[in-house]
C-alpha cells in the first residue's frame, strides 16, 4: 500500500513538473515561446516602465529551462529511444495476470508508453500546447483492472481470438475518455470535447490492438501512422459508438472490423 502511494505521488510530482516546465518554455526570451507572440502583437506600442522587468523575466525563464534541460542530461531515463509503432506492446504486456509486483511494473510500463504514444499521436495531428498526464494514464490501468478483469480473463485465455482483442480496445478507450489523461487548455471549444478526445486516443487503442494481433511478427515502425490514419477515417462511427448507452458493445465491432483489416 505505502509503495503504491509513493508511485502515485512520483507521478503526480512528474505531471506538475511538465506543467511548470511548459509554463518556463512558453516564456523564453529567444522566441521560442508565447513570449514572442505577445511581443510581436505589442511592438508597434510605446515602451512602458514594466517593459524592462518583462525581458528580464523572460531571460531569467531561459536560464532556468536550459539549466533543467542539463540536469535531465544527468538524469536516467525510462523514456522509449524511438517513438512510433515498435514502441506499443500488446495488452497482455500492459494487463498482465501475476502479482502485485508484476501489476505495478506493468503499470507503469502501461502509463510510460501511453505518454510517448499519444505525444507522437498530438505530433502527428498537428495539435499544440495539450498537456497529458500520465496520472491519468494511471487511473485507466486501475479502472480497467476493477471494472473490466472478465475481459482482461478471456483475453488472457488460450486461444482468445479478435472479439476479445476488440473488446478489450473499446473497454481501453473508454476508460481513456472517462480518465480524460490529455488536457487541451482552457479553450472553450476544446473543453469536454470527447470527438477530440476520442481523436487522440482511438489511435493509441487501435496501435495496442495491432501490437497484440500480432499476425506479422515485431511490430512496424509505420503502424502508429497506420493507427492514426484508420481511426480517423472512422472517427464519426467512434465518437458515435462512445455516446450510447453501452460504449464498450457499441464499440467492439468498430474496433473488430479495424484490427481484421488493418496489416
Amino acid at each position: 500500500m505505502l509503495r503504491q502511494i509513493s508511485e502515485d505521488v512520483r507521478v503526480n510530482l512528474k505531471d506538475r513538473l511538465r506543467e511548470v516546465r511548459d509554463i518556463i518554455r512558453q516564456s523564453r526570451h529567444d522566441g521560442s515561446g508565447e513570449a514572442s507572440v505577445l511581443r510581436e502583437a505589442t511592438s508597434h506600442l510605446p515602451p512602458f516602465p514594466g517593459r524592462g522587468i518583462e525581458g528580464l523575466l523572460s531571460h531569467a525563464a531561459s536560464a532556468v529551462d536550459e539549466a533543467l534541460s542539463i540536469a535531465e542530461s544527468f538524469v536516467p531515463h525510462e523514456r522509449p529511444i524511438r517513438v512510433d509503432g515498435t514502441t506499443v506492446k500488446g495488452l497482455g504486456s500492459y494487463f498482465p495476470a501475476g502479482d502485485e509486483e508484476q501489476q505495478l511494473s506493468a503499470e507503469r510500463l502501461f502509463r510510460r508508453d501511453m505518454y510517448y504514444l499519444t505525444k507522437a499521436v498530438l505530433a502527428g495531428l498537428k495539435i499544440d500546447h495539450a498537456r497529458i498526464h500520465e496520472a491519468g494514464f494511471a487511473a485507466v490501468h486501475v479502472a480497467m483492472r476493477k471494472r473490466h478483469g472478465d475481459l482482461l480473463a478471456a483475453l488472457a485465455a488460450p486461444g482468445a481470438g479478435l472479439q476479445a482483442i476488440a473488446a478489450t480496445c473499446s473497454a481501453l478507450l473508454v476508460e481513456c475518455l472517462g480518465q480524460r489523461p490529455i488536457r487541451f487548455g482552457d479553450a472553450p471549444e476544446a473543453v469536454g470535447d470527447r470527438a477530440l478526445d476520442a481523436s487522440c486516443l482511438a489511435p493509441v487503442v487501435l496501435a495496442c490492438g495491432l501490437a497484440t494481433t500480432g499476425r506479422d511478427g515485431a511490430p512496424e515502425p509505420d503502424m502508429l501512422e497506420i493507427a492514426i490514419l484508420a481511426a480517423d477515417i472512422r472517427r464519426e462511427r467512434i465518437v458515435q459508438a462512445c455516446a450510447k448507452a453501452n460504449p464498450v458493445d457499441e464499440l467492439t465491432p468498430v474496433f473488430a472490423t479495424l484490427l481484421a483489416h488493418l496489416p
